[in-house]
Parts: C-alpha cells; sequence; structure tokens
C-alpha cells in the first residue's frame, strides 16, 4: 500500500506521512509467536528504508512500536498467567491502551 499512497502523496505536492504499525514483535522474540514476529521483525527494515527513499520527496515514514495493545484481540491473546508474566517484563508493569497508540500516531501525522 505504501507505493500507492507515496505517488499520491507526490502527485498532491506532498507533504505526506505513512506510518507503520509494527510494535515489540518487531525487535523482540517471543515464543509462541514465530509467524507473527517474522512479518512483524520486517516492518522496522521497510520503514528505514522508505525513509531513505522517500525523504527527499517529503514524504516522511515512521514506525511505531508498542508493547501489547489491549485491544479485543489483545486480551484474548494475553488473560491471566501469560500476560501477568509479560507485564512483569514491562518497564510501566503493565500493556499499552488503543487510545494510547492513536494519540501517537496523530502526533506522527
Amino acid at each position: 500500500m505504501a507505493p500507492a499512497a507515496r505517488r499520491a502523496m507526490i502527485a498532491q505536492g506532498g507533504p505526506g506521512r505513512i506510518i507503520n504499525p509494527a510494535e515489540q514483535a518487531a525487535s523482540v522474540a517471543i515464543e509462541g509467536h514465530f509467524a507473527y514476529c517474522v512479518t512483524k521483525f520486517g516492518i522496522p527494515g521497510l520503514t528505514k528504508t522508505l525513509v531513505l527513499e522517500w525523504d527527499r520527496h517529503g514524504v516522511t515514514v515512521n514506525s511505531i512500536s508498542p508493547t501489547v495493545v489491549l485491544t479485543d484481540l489483545g486480551h484474548k491473546a494475553w488473560d491471566g498467567p501469560k500476560g501477568e508474566a509479560m507485564n512483569a517484563q514491562i518497564p510501566t508493569g503493565r500493556f499499552a491502551a488503543p487510545h494510547e497508540i492513536t494519540s501517537a500516531a496523530i502526533f506522527l501525522a
């Protein structure tokens, strides 16, 4: 989708913003989440490459990499002892709330 967005942003004269959703699984392996981590590990590389190629066209590219976000899926995946153990590893001691991530995206946009 990014190449199509870039074309539209350049055609309208910029500036443009692309914000890629990554998350902790983009930089930390999580046991039992092989396929998920593999796909997320590619997002920082994609973002860095797009920064190099598209900045000169006025398109800013960032990624956001929170820990677990407590969406409906987040609640289902991390409820109970598994979630409590993960929270113990997070400096704030808790998972992220959806509004915290949208606020970061709005700031970057």
